[in-house]
């Protein structure tokens, strides 16, 4: 909690103490406990309000079964499509792992508008420029999954860039976990399990799969998250380094 809500609690407590005190003459203790639920709910739907994921943010998402963080670079795979591989990177401060929110191909979302759940959007790799894509090509270690890979650029972005966000409230919101599903092929960006060998040794095979489980929930961890209000950024990463990757 920041010093702005620990402000509006400490405002919101004075009221509610000196208004409990005149309801007591006049009210039964069930009107009074009634209003202080009612202010409680307002208290922590201010701090709901100014959790969510939102349009044109960067972010780094984390997977919940093996804790690595989303990444991509500028390694191809071997074998499969040859497009631009994506991985899990352990290490959370590599600048690979950013990641902006933008819309789905043929959409639109105003800068700072919470994301939906079910709603379309791409990720764009902010190192390299391209899109997280899947397609019906077969994941490079294991059997059973598809290839994820980072495909396109800012002039090139096809339907197989897009994913749905799948969650369980009216909203993103950061540090909820969260499944992507493929907008094409209907499967799930996960981890596999599996691990690479050189060149790119200790990072794990990220699969798009058909029945999600834990290994298929993701988590808004860190970044630079865009509000609506004047255009502002809050920063939740104090040493986050995409500040110089990207002017939004």
């Amino acid at each position: 909690m920041d010093w702005l809500h620990e402000l509006w609690f400490e405002n919101l407590y004075e009221t509610f103490m000196m208004t409990s005190d005149k309801l007591t003459f006049y009210s039964s203790p069930v009107a009074v406990m009634r209003l202080y639920l009612v202010w409680l709910s307002f208290f922590f739907a201010s701090l709901k309000a100014e959790s969510e994921v939102t349009c044109m943010s960067v972010v780094k998402l984390k997977n919940d079964r093996e804790g690595v963080m989303l990444h991509s670079h500028d390694v191809k795979y071997g074998s499969g499509s040859g497009q631009q591989s994506v991985t899990g990177m352990v290490d959370e401060d590599d600048v690979n792992s950013h990641w902006q929110i933008l819309p789905a191909q043929r959409k639109s979302c105003s800068r700072g508008e919470p994301i939906k759940c079910g709603e379309k959007i791409r990720l764009h790799h902010l190192s390299t420029g391209c899109y997280l894509h899947s397609h019906m090509f077969p994941a490079p270690l294991s059997r059973g999954y598809q290839e994820v890979s980072c495909f396109g650029n800012n002039d090139e972005s096809d339907s197989g860039d897009n994913w749905i966000v799948v969650c369980n409230t009216d909203d993103w919101y950061r540090d909820e976990s969260v499944k992507l599903k493929h907008d094409d092929t209907g499967y799930f960006l996960a981890t596999s399990g599996e691990q690479y060998g050189r060149p790119i040794s200790g990072q794990r095979e990220v699969v798009a799969m058909s029945s999600p489980n834990s290994a298929a929930l993701w988590r808004s961890v860190q970044g630079v998250y865009m509000v609506k209000a004047e255009d502002e950024t809050e920063n939740t990463e104090e040493d986050i380094d995409s500040r110089r990757h990207v002017e939004l």
